[in-house]
């Protein structure tokens, strides 16, 4: 039997990747492979290439046969005794843009050793290649660029952007992470320079979902930047102009969509990554029903949240229906997060979804969402006016709501003051906090605020990491909501599927897959999601319950369904060993 796309085969596919199309991983590791590149590679080229170049590992033998000789020093060190060196490298840089720096540098001379150290060291190098570092390597991206490193379609490609898609060298892409560059975390408008996000994104879809690096192109959306900074910056690397909207913008975004789905097919999974609000729901509403399509602002964030939130219940208490919820922000991530809770509760219950809102209230920068001010809201929030008289400012919805879990996605730090943190324990004997606003300098408020502020009482978790509290002689360890747990895993369910579209059952299949990690012990630390440390086995649970979910719904098309499905997507994960190349 064949799984992940009919692909790999089962019988030799014990390091292979999804659609592993030249099958070089899915030899086993003790079968030679030859290097293929555009030809058979050998010597000053083969070093150079990335997806193949061992550094100092190639053999004796293999630099014979490679005409390798001289063009390295005689010592032959093992990937392990490279993965110390570099671990030792980048941990004597201080400065947090030094070491992302040195891990793109890795990225793009030695594919295999890059991805070896994150999935070897993800709790230690997460936070480098993703959140909270990658903020800062977006803001300075013009001034680090040295490489491209996916591909940039502007307003220049308008008319021509399925050639453009031709020029990338991969002709088999199976996830494609884009973004416009207009909401990077809670940083705004930053322009082409977001590119640091799909790239990033896509890293972290490889090492901790499996999916192949050659199967993922990031992708940057130029239409302009309204960032005047970045305008007037010489080394801006993007289009210097204002931001293009309107027709001229969703002609841009249409063309480009249908150019995907023609060069690379009906599957490709096309995720949207840090679009602003106004254009985030609109372009998932508007190519859900066509493409495959997902939006990990609104849909990781709440399926990741939901994930946190099932879990915290075995300390809570109760079901989702018996609590009440309070977010501070009414955006992408919050409005997302609400409506999942919203489908939970009504899967659970059985009644409509628009009666199971009503305990699920939003505060944006206006104050309480109400019904009296209806008329004057965007569309996505228009669910969330309840009846009630309108309130400014987040104490006074905290005091009039009495919440017992509070979601903070504004975007906007310090915004869980002493006063509000308090409040919430005084009327709960475990508040729930997740102050999930990236990076770390906007959080809502911190794990040791959080835990100082309600005596120890709260169950906290974040969006960025922050390192274990101790109060009062306990040590808690925080939670970190980050969407890294969901959206690698549930790429790699939709890719070993052939799933055709994304549905929400999928999303809450995957919240229930990775709340059902947790363990007693990680309950015992205040511990809302299982380590980090354990992402790659997560991610084949999460893939299996998503493909399973996919085939129960018809939107399979990878068939026969395999007997094992986590069996299947551990299988299916890319392995980053060296490989011999005799």
């Amino acid at each position: 039997m064949k799984n992940c796309g009919d692909l790999v085969d089962n019988k030799s596919a014990i390091v292979g990747g999804v659609g592993d199309m030249y099958s070089e991983d899915s030899a086993t590791l003790d079968q030679p492979i030859t290097p293929w590149t555009i030809s058979v590679a050998s010597g000053y080229s083969l070093m150079r290439d990335p997806r193949y170049n061992k550094g100092l590992a190639f053999t004796e033998k293999e630099r014979d046969a490679h005409y390798l000789r001289g063009l390295l020093p005689p010592i032959v060190l093992s990937q392990e005794l490279q993965e110390k060196k570099m671990m030792n490298l980048i941990r004597q840089y201080e400065v947090p843009l030094h070491r992302y720096m040195a891990m793109i540098g890795l990225q793009e001379t030695n594919e295999r050793l890059f991805y070896k150290l994150l999935i070897d060291n993800v709790e230690e190098l997460l936070p480098v290649v993703y959140t909270p570092t990658v903020g800062e390597a977006c803001q300075k991206y013009g001034s680090i660029f040295r490489h491209s490193q996916g591909l940039y379609i502007s307003l220049k490609e308008k008319g021509k952007i399925l050639e453009t898609l031709k020029n990338w060298p991969e002709r088999s892409v199976q996830v494609i992470v884009v973004t416009d560059g207009e909401r990077i975390l809670g940083l705004g408008d930053l322009g082409c320079q977001g590119m640091g996000i799909p790239v990033g994104k896509l890293a972290l879809y490889t090492a901790l979902g499996g999916v192949r690096p050659s199967l993922c192109l990031p992708i940057t959306i130029d239409v302009g930047t309204n960032n005047e900074k970045l305008l007037n910056d010489e080394f801006y690397i993007g289009l210097r102009q204002k931001r293009a909207t309107g027709e001229e913008y969703d002609e841009l975004l249409q063309e480009f969509m249908y150019a995907v789905k023609q060069n690379y097919g009906e599957k490709v999974l096309i995720q949207f990554e840090d679009f602003a609000n106004h254009n985030a729901f609109e372009l998932l509403a508007r190519y859900s029903s066509s493409h495959l399509v997902f939006n990990d602002d609104i849909q990781g964030t709440a399926a990741v949240v939901l994930a946190g939130l099932l879990s915290a219940l075995r300390l809570l208490g109760g079901t989702l229906a018996d609590h009440k919820f309070l977010f501070l922000g009414a955006g992408e991530a919050g409005t997302g997060i609400a409506d999942l809770i919203a489908l939970e509760i009504s899967e659970q219950n059985g009644k409509p979804i628009e009666e199971n809102r009503k305990n699920i209230w939003l505060v944006d920068s206006k104050g309480l969402i109400v019904s009296s001010r209806k008329e004057s809201l965007q569309d996505f929030k228009k669910p969330w006016a309840h009846e009630h008289e309108p309130i400014t400012g987040l104490i006074n919805a905290v005091k009039a709501i009495k919440p017992t879990i509070l979601i903070g996605t504004s975007g906007v730090g310090k915004q869980f003051t002493k006063e509000v943190v308090e409040d919430m324990a005084s009327f709960n004997k475990t508040p729930l906090i997740m102050a999930l606003s990236n990076p770390t300098s906007q959080a809502e408020c911190t794990a040791e605020e959080a835990y100082t502020w309600s005596e120890g009482r709260a169950i906290f978790a974040s969006g960025s990491p922050f390192d274990p509290f101790e109060y009062e002689g306990k040590t808690f360890v925080p939670g970190q909501a980050n969407n890294a747990y969901i959206f690698p895993g549930f790429g790699l369910g939709v890719i070993m599927a052939g799933s055709i579209r994304v549905h929400n059952g999928m999303l809450l299949a995957a919240s229930k897959a990775l709340a059902s990690q947790v363990t007693e012990e990680h309950y015992e630390k205040g511990m809302i999601y299982p380590p980090l440390t354990n992402i790659r086995k997560i991610s084949a649970n999460i893939a299996a319950k998503v493909a399973a979910k996919a085939y129960e719904l018809g939107l399979a098309s990878h068939l026969p369904q395999p007997e094992d499905l986590v069996e299947s997507a551990e299988k299916c994960m890319y392995s980053p060993v060296y490989r011999s190349y005799l």
